[in-house]
C-alpha cells in the first residue's frame, strides 16, 4: 500500500514538473510575442519620418532659393527706381528752367527716352527703365510668392511629423514596457532552466530605446514647424506689398515715397523669408540626422526579432 502510494505521490510530482515547466515555456512565449507586437513596426514609422523630413528639407531649401530671388530681384529693382528717380529730377529740372511751350515738353520728355549720360555711364531711357522696373517688380512678387507656399507646404508636414512624432512616443513607450515584462519571464524561465538565449538576445536589443531621447526629434521638427509658419507669414505680407508697390496706380503717382516704402517693406520681408526659411531647412537636415541615430536601435532590435 505505501509502495503504491508512493508511486502515485511521484507521478503526480513528475506531472506538476511537466506542467509547471509548460506553464512557464507558454509565459515566456507570451512575452515574447507581445514584445514582438510592441515593438515591430516602429523602424517602418521612422524610416517613414525620414522620408519626410527629407522632402520637408528640399521643400523648405526651394522656399530659401526663391526667396533669396526675391530679395535680389528686389534690389536690382530699387537700382532701376533709383535711376528713373535720377532722370524724373533732370526732366523736371530742364522743364522748370525752360519758358518754352508745353508742346516742346514732350520733345524734351522724348529726349530722354533715349540713352543717356548718368554718372558717367550711359543709362536705358525712361521708358526702358520703367517698363524693367515693372518687370522686376512682377518677378518679385512670384518669387515671394512661391517661397510662401514652399513655407505653408513646409508647415504642414511638420504639423504631421509632430503628430506622428507623438505616436512613435508611445509605440517606444511600449515597447519597452513589453522588455521590461520579457526580462521577468527570463528569469524565472532561466530559474526553471528553459534556453532563454532568443529571449535574452532579443530583451539587450530592444532595451536600447532607453538610451534614445526623441525630444531630438520633436524639438527639431517644432524649430522647423515654428521657422516654417514665419516664412509663409512674412512670405504672405511680401507678397501683398509687393503687388501693391508695383501695382500701376502706385507707380503712376507723381509722389513716389509711397512705392519707395513698399518696395523697401518687400525687400525686408524678402529678406525675412530668407532667414526664415533657412532656418526651418537647417532643422530639417539636423532632423535627418537624430532620427538615423533611434533608427539604428530599432533595425536592431527588429532584427532579432525577425531571424
Amino acid at each position: 500500500m505505501l509502495n503504491k502510494i508512493f508511486i502515485f505521490t511521484f507521478i503526480s510530482s513528475l506531472i506538476m514538473v511537466a506542467s509547471d515547466t509548460f506553464a512557464d515555456q507558454e509565459s515566456l512565449d507570451n512575452a515574447l510575442r507581445s514584445t514582438y507586437t510592441a515593438c515591430v513596426g516602429i523602424n517602418e514609422r521612422l524610416i517613414d519620418l525620414k522620408k519626410m523630413a527629407g522632402i520637408n528639407t528640399a521643400i523648405s531649401a526651394i522656399g530659401t532659393a526663391t526667396a533669396t530671388g526675391a530679395l535680389a530681384t528686389g534690389i536690382a529693382k530699387a537700382q532701376k527706381d533709383k535711376q528713373i528717380e535720377e532722370l524724373l529730377k533732370e526732366i523736371k529740372s530742364a522743364e522748370d528752367s525752360t519758358s518754352a511751350p508745353e508742346t516742346d515738353y514732350e520733345k524734351l520728355r522724348a529726349e530722354f527716352n533715349t540713352d543717356y549720360s548718368y554718372s558717367g555711364q550711359t543709362v536705358q531711357g525712361l521708358d526702358e527703365l520703367q517698363t524693367k522696373s515693372k518687370k522686376l517688380g512682377n518677378w518679385r512678387t512670384g518669387l515671394i510668392a512661391g517661397s510662401t507656399l514652399t513655407n505653408v507646404a513646409g508647415a504642414i508636414i511638420a504639423g504631421k511629423n509632430n503628430t506622428n512624432n507623438i505616436e512613435l512616443k508611445d509605440m517606444i513607450a511600449s515597447c519597452l514596457e513589453s522588455v521590461s515584462a520579457l526580462n521577468k519571464e527570463i528569469g524565472q524561465a532561466r530559474f526553471d532552466g528553459l534556453d532563454v538565449d532568443e529571449a535574452m538576445s532579443i530583451s539587450s536589443a530592444c532595451r536600447e530605446y532607453n538610451t534614445v531621447d526623441l525630444s531630438k526629434i520633436t524639438n527639431k521638427n517644432k524649430g522647423a514647424m515654428v521657422s516654417s509658419i514665419v516664412g509663409a507669414s512674412t512670405g504672405a505680407i511680401g507678397t501683398i506689398t509687393s503687388a501693391a508697390g508695383n501695382s500701376d496706380s502706385i507707380r503712376q503717382n507723381e509722389n513716389n515715397k509711397k512705392e519707395k516704402s513698399l518696395n523697401t517693406a518687400s525687400n525686408v520681408l524678402a529678406g525675412a523669408t530668407v532667414i526664415a526659411s533657412g532656418t526651418a531647412t537647417v532643422f530639417n537636415a539636423t532632423q535627418i540626422a537624430a532620427i538615423k541615430h533611434i533608427a539604428n536601435v530599432a533595425e536592431n532590435c527588429e532584427r532579432f526579432l525577425n531571424p
